[in-house]
């Protein structure tokens, strides 16, 4: 289950750094990319939450939840801004951005067993 939670971060990862792209460029994304952005780390999410729930999961995958959990709570932040048109400001970007490249570094290296 830590690979398809791996493979959905990757995926939605992607399509972060899309939207990343649209905001330095100082544009509005497309609303479809943002959804599925969301919905990607939303069912990474659950995926990682089933682990931990299952009681078997090392520290770095709570952590690791912890840190998609806490990138999750600024994504509906900057898709408030997405919903009123506004362009948001590029350090919360980044910042959303650098916590879940955290979360995904850490749980890789538990996946890798590093």
């Amino acid at each position: 289950m830590l690979k398809i939670a791996l493979l959905l971060f990757a995926i939605g990862a992607v399509g972060g750094l899309v939207l990343a792209a649209s905001v330095l460029r100082g544009r509005i994304a497309p609303w479809a990319l943002s959804a599925a952005h969301a919905a990607l780390g939303a069912s990474g999410i659950v995926v990682l939450l089933f682990v931990v729930l299952q009681g078997a999961a090392a520290g770095r995958i709570v952590a690791a939840l912890a840190l998609f959990v806490a990138a999750a709570l600024g994504g509906f932040y900057l898709a408030s801004l997405h919903w009123r048109g506004t362009i948001p400001p590029k350090a919360i970007v980044f910042v959303h951005a650098g916590v879940a490249v955290t979360g995904f570094l850490t749980l890789l290296s538990a996946v890798l067993g590093l």
